[in-house]
């Protein structure tokens, strides 16, 4: 494992472990639509940057970059908004929750809550099979889903994302998020992978939440929005 994996998440993802979920398109590709928007070029050549536009227009959809800096619009696409991400990876050991806080695994059943949660509060993009990336967890209130976190990218081997961290407004505060986050991290050490997650770069509470559970940051990345001109 190598965190200059890292460096390109979705191009790393997409042509390694989680290549079986790749829809190629020459030297771009992107994960099957079910899963999620993310999308990625092998460089800015203009070979690379035509398949990336092929990509984005067959797509009929906005597609999602995490790169370095902003990602240039290929010729017949535009961009649609950019937003500055912090990548964050949790290495050694850390003073993890042990409290399990009434977690448990969510199936095929919950779908529809998790749906619903996930896009009320967006904490990424969210499909129709996003939850079927890696485990994902909850907390709930009698019948009612009240927060989740799950597993999301797999760059290389050894490399986990924690991800889909949301939790209803009216159940913030009660420290829901940092037992499902503990969870998550526990279950990936205890599989021998070094557990990492991405947040944006403005949201101070959840990297202040991140950095108390032992993640430091990796570097700043950049999310580029693309859609068909």
């Amino acid at each position: 494992m190598s965190t200059k994996d890292l460096e390109r998440p979705v191009w790393s993802m997409l042509n390694g472990p989680q290549g079986h979920l790749a829809k190629s398109f020459g030297l771009a590709v992107r994960i099957d639509p079910a899963f999620g928007p993310f999308a990625a070029a092998e460089d800015k050549s203009e070979e690379a940057q035509f398949d990336l536009s092929r990509l984005v227009r067959e797509s009929g959809e906005d597609v999602w970059l995490v790169e370095r800096e902003e990602w240039p619009a290929p010729r017949g696409t535009k961009t649609v908004r950019t937003a500055p991400l912090v990548q964050m990876v949790a290495r050694g050991a850390s003073d993890l929750p042990k409290e399990d806080f009434g977690i448990v695994a969510l199936g095929s059943a919950d779908v529809p809550a998790m749906t619903e949660l996930a896009l009320a509060t967006e904490p990424g993009p969210w499909a129709k099979s996003t939850h079927q990336y890696g485990p994902f967890f909850g907390i709930r209130d009698g019948q009612e889903l009240a927060a989740m976190a799950g597993q999301r990218m797999r760059p290389a081997v050894g490399l986990a994302e924690v991800s889909g961290v949301c939790t209803w407004p009216q159940y913030r505060g009660q420290g829901m998020a940092r037992k499902l986050i503990a969870h998550v991290m526990q279950i990936q050490r205890d599989q021998g992978d070094v557990p990492f997650l991405h947040s944006y770069a403005g949201n101070a509470t959840a990297i202040g939440l991140y950095e108390s559970l032992g993640f430091s940051c990796e570097r700043e990345l950049v999310v580029t929005v693309l859609s068909s001109d």
